[in-house]
């Protein structure tokens, strides 16, 4: 749009308001596009995320990472690994978190699992409808998902460890408030066990990734192409503003 006069007629802009209106419109195009080329960045990320952990999860298990491997964890090479380990469990020392799964609201049951090579972790047995104290073999051979701590608490709900109030499962402070030593900084996420009827329901891990980026791409590539086009309308109504003096313009030509 072309600025008017009291009569109504175009007048051009002046050149340093121009200048100002030029730049600001290439800064917010440049950003826009950067912000795109990001997400399509990030969604490349993601696909390769996707296809590692489906990758890990249908794998054989391994055996689950001691104190020494502990400090190189990270959740994107480790996340939902499959491993496996034997020890004892320690039934009195269990931890029910708050859980919404496709069976309904409940627990997870969180039981320390003394390992035979020393350490301790916990192993989230699986859904129950509400903070039972289940009954299981003291000794067994566990096999899951490995999963990282989940620290602080649930949406807009924090752990409450003096009231034995927990929505999210934060090992460390499960653990300190179970006095347990030795904890490694993940879980486990049991499978399911064949037969284990009126028992904890494993296997319920939800493994899914948002991978939205090629639409905010879009979006943001959108909102680009808008500011292109509203400088090349401001551009073309300048120049028609210079090329069509207003009536009445005594400037010569």
């Amino acid at each position: 749009m072309t600025a008017t006069d009291g009569a109504g007629e175009r007048r051009s802009r002046s050149p340093a308001l121009l200048l100002v209106l030029g730049l600001s419109a290439a800064l917010v195009f440049a950003g826009l596009t950067a912000l795109g080329v990001w997400q399509l960045q990030r969604r490349v990320w993601k696909l390769d995320l996707i296809a590692q952990v489906d990758q890990r999860v249908h794998a054989a298990p391994v055996d689950t990472p001691g104190p020494a491997a502990w400090p190189a964890i990270d959740a994107a090479r480790d996340g939902y690994r499959r491993v496996r380990a034997q020890g004892v469990f320690q039934g009195e020392r269990a931890a029910w978190v708050q859980a919404a799964t496709a069976l309904g609201s409940g627990y997870w049951l969180l039981v320390p699992l003394r390992t035979d090579q020393g350490f301790t972790v916990l192993v989230n047995r699986g859904f129950v409808p509400d903070r039972r104290t289940v009954a299981g073999p003291a000794r067994a051979e566990v096999t899951g998902l490995l999963r990282l701590t989940e620290p602080g608490g649930g949406f807009l709900r924090s752990n409450d460890p003096a009231a034995d109030r927990w929505y999210s499962r934060d090992v460390a402070a499960i653990a300190q408030a179970r006095g347990l030593t030795d904890v490694a900084p993940y879980f486990i996420d049991a499978d399911a066990v064949p037969g284990n009827a009126g028992g904890p329901v494993g296997g319920l891990t939800v493994v899914s990734f948002p991978n939205n980026h090629l639409v905010y791409a879009l979006t943001w590539f959108a909102l680009a192409a808008m500011v292109a086009g509203g400088a090349a309308y401001v551009a073309r109504e300048e120049w028609r503003a210079r090329r069509s003096p207003a009536p009445g313009d005594d400037r010569q030509s």
